[in-house]
């Protein structure tokens, strides 16, 4: 079985967009490969978090994961911060980084535009998602578009460690599944849906409430017009709605299209959307909340840790072999 290894951050709540463009597709990926599922809470360091917060997100992430469908038996779920061998790699792999690498990030040139002062760890995590992937030999990794040119650079790394020590990392390919990969937010159709924006009516939170999503969707911005169409290019807003109510329901593009024709406008559809979208939620939120009152995430992340450790630590050992360092 080919491995994969993904993970998300603990840095807010988690949106309709990344259960749509990745927790389905773990759930999906569980039943075909061997799968290291991380919450990635060192990441999330990377700006400035509070501890309270940071640690109720980190277990809200964790729970999400189990209440959208990942099933311990078959996936290794686990906190990043519990294998150690995360951050030891993580600072191997930085002194094989050239500065120029990480100064063309282009998620470091966003988050740091327009600051006065940038955290190192902004600008050298690259170094550690990288080490994230490499230290379990994952095949597939699942990126959206953002996560391209930190792929790229993985596979540089692994390429000149191999070349410099000899073979030893897997060179990763990216999973980018056809549909649903991309959902755009609800205030600006041209920027992806992202739990750290600053309007909260761009996003769908897995946990909002049903009359919240319903608020949400009715004052999501639409283009002109009154015709529900699927038109990235002329009409995205529209397009990106539809693309949403296709990916929570049983109905295609044109099934979507054909149903809202003659001139309803876009009130009832964004009314059924809502609908739609607050009936493929609730059952995860019922389950999410089973989850959090009954004690057993800790023992899944814990059992997740171990088998993550078990790889990572063999990973590591070999690194640092080849490399010279004295490990007595």
């Amino acid at each position: 079985m080919k491995r994969v290894l993904s993970g998300m951050q603990s840095s807010g709540r988690l949106t309709l967009g990344n259960y749509i463009g990745a927790l389905r597709n773990y759930v999906k990926l569980q039943n075909e490969h061997k799968c290291y599922f991380m919450v990635a809470n060192l990441h999330a360091l990377t700006v400035p978090q509070e501890p309270a917060a940071l640690r109720e997100q980190t277990e809200s992430v964790a729970a999400l994961y189990l209440a959208a469908g990942i099933d311990p038996s078959k996936a290794s779920i686990f906190l990043q911060s519990s294998v150690k061998e995360h951050a030891e790699l993580g600072w191997l792999l930085t002194t094989l980084t050239y500065m120029g690498e990480l100064e063309r990030m282009t998620q470091f040139k966003d988050k740091s535009a327009g600051k006065d002062s940038i955290g190192v760890g902004l600008f050298t995590y690259p170094s550690l998602m990288a080490a994230d992937i490499l230290l379990y030999n994952a095949d597939l990794i699942p990126v959206g578009d953002d996560q391209k040119q930190h792929l790229e650079l993985t596979r540089d790394l692994a390429l000149r460690f191999n070349k410099r020590f000899g073979d030893t990392f897997t060179i990763p390919q990216p999973y980018i599944p056809e549909v649903g990969a991309r959902i755009m937010g609800l205030d600006d159709a041209s920027k992806k849906m992202s739990k750290s924006s600053p309007n909260p009516g761009s996003f769908i939170a897995m946990l909002d409430e049903p009359d919240v999503i319903r608020k949400k969707f009715s004052r999501a911005v639409t283009d002109s017009g009154r015709e529900v169409k699927y038109d990235p290019q002329n009409k995205p807003e529209i397009s990106n709605l539809i693309s949403i109510y296709t990916q929570c329901s049983e109905l295609t593009v044109a099934q979507v299209e054909a149903k809202y024709e003659g001139g309803q406008g876009y009130g009832t559809f964004k009314k059924d959307l809502a609908e739609v979208v607050v009936a493929q939620l609730e059952p995860i939120q019922t389950r999410y909340r089973e989850i959090r009152e009954s004690g057993e995430l800790y023992e899944v992340l814990r059992k997740g840790a171990q088998e993550a450790t078990e790889l990572a630590s063999a990973t590591v050992r070999e690194v640092k072999e080849k490399m010279g360092i004295v490990q007595p």
